[in-house]
Order: C-alpha cells, then structure tokens, then sequence
C-alpha cells in the first residue's frame, strides 16, 4: 500500500465533520481553510500540490500546483502529521451544509472522478490532479466546468456534497441522466456525455437547464440533492435588494421597517 493507512469517524448529520486518527508518523491532505480542530502534537505545513510520490521534484511540484489553479483551487495544500507519540486526531468540516463520504480507493480501482470542489481531505500518497473531459460539449456544457478533479491512489479520500447524497451502480451499458449540478463523483469506467434537453418548450420553460448528464455503466456514480450553486441562487433571489420579500423573518422583518 503506497497511501498512509488512517482510520476516521464522522460526526452529525446535516453539518457533518469527520475526526481523522492518526498513528505516529501518519499524515493526511486537506484542502486550505477546511481544518476545524487538532490535538497539540499535529504539525500542520503548507505544501505545493498533493505531497503524493509521483511529483518527483521542484518542477513536479509546481506543475501539480498548476493543475490545482485550474480547477480553482488553492495553489497550496495542507498537511497534518503526527509528530508525537501514541494516537492523534484532527478535523476538517464542511463547508456548506450537506454529507461527507469516505472513499477507499483501493476498493474502486484506484480512481474516482469529482467536481472540483467536492475533494476535503485524504491520506497521504493520494494524487490530487485534474480530468480533461474529452469531449468538447461534455466540457463546454457540462455545468462544472472543462476540467473536474480526479482522485488516485490506494488510499482514503473524504468527498463532500450538499444535502443528501445517493451512490447508484451501473451494470455494463446502463444509462443514469442527472441534472448537471447533482453529480458529485464518479469511478473512472464510466462514460461520461451531456445531452440537450429534447423540445424546445422543455429547454426554455423547464425550468431544469438546456443539458443534462448521461452516465453509462459500468461503475458507481454519487450524486447529490441540494449543489451548492442552487443552494446559493435560491439566497440570492431571497434578498431583499434582488425582490425578495422583506417581511420575511419575523423580528427581522420588524426591524427592516424601522430602518427604511
């Protein structure tokens, strides 16, 4: 096994934590900005890219930081080693209400594919890197963008997703569709392709978006209820300077009055 060996515990429901164990010596990757808490004796250090073997050197590191600028992400990860002796633990939470989920990879032939934000932390050894979608439509319209992240290794990786999440199995050449902004993750041996909503009535006032995602089997696609991007537009349109309504939230409310 290439990748760090950890044991973990989530903690809640909706607004989910997970409490990474750590043997002397152990460490584990997370995104910056996603630590919540850590015993005295964890060194947290700053590093380019994912730590992972295969970077080999400055030129390495630096292209595997690349990578992460394209998706979005931070030029920079963290990790969090215990330096003392006996078992240590550290934390990453959530960033928005929804589910964590642990992935081992060693049990899904060493790869998962997720939307670019979806990756919270992992066991050292884990490639962090970047998924061209082959296809230009699929890239183009496929609601997260050209680029989605790919996780490799042998290891533990944490994904997290808003409101509930669902893993569904593909036989070979089963066809799931799923609204873009749903899809959290998926093994690397199934295909991915964006269809046009059929009619013109349904693309305009469907009220679903022009392109949906069809995924082809084999594999195991995770898809979530509530993205963030539909979370935040909901927000949005509920200001009171977008139109919403401002006799909203009681007190609030009452307050708003006096103030205009």
């Amino acid at each position: 096994m290439n990748n760090h060996e950890i044991d973990f515990k989530l903690y809640g429901d909706d607004m989910q934590f997970v409490e990474v164990e750590l043997d002397p010596q152990e460490t584990v990757i997370a995104e910056a900005g996603s630590l919540m808490m850590m015993d005295q004796e964890i060194k947290m250090e700053t590093i380019f890219g994912d730590g992972s073997s295969n970077q080999g050197g400055l030129m390495g590191k630096l292209i595997g930081a690349g990578k992460r600028v394209i998706t979005g992400e931070s030029l920079f990860m963290t990790t969090f080693t215990n330096t003392g002796v006996g078992k240590k633990h550290v934390s990453f939470a959530s960033p928005y209400p929804g589910k964590i989920v642990p992935m081992d990879l060693s049990e899904l032939n060493g790869k998962i594919i997720c939307q670019k934000d979806a990756f919270l932390a992992a066991a050292k050894g884990v490639s962090v890197g970047i998924e061209f979608q082959r296809k230009i439509r699929t890239g183009f319209f496929g609601g997260e963008g050209f680029i989605m992240q790919k996780l490799e290794g042998d290891g533990l990786a944490f994904v997290h997703a808003g409101g509930t999440i669902h893993s569904r199995t593909l036989q070979h050449g089963e066809k799931l569709i799923v609204d873009t902004g749903c899809l959290v993750a998926m093994t690397g041996s199934v295909d991915y392709n964006i269809e046009f909503v059929g009619g013109v009535k349904t693309a305009l006032f469907g009220g679903e978006g022009l392109f949906f995602a069809t995924l082809t089997g084999p594999g195991t696609v995770w898809v979530q209820s509530l993205p963030f991007s539909r979370l935040a537009s909901k927000v949005f349109a509920a200001l009171p300077e977008k139109g919403g309504n401002k006799g909203e939230g009681g007190i609030g409310g009452l307050f708003n009055m006096f103030n205009e």
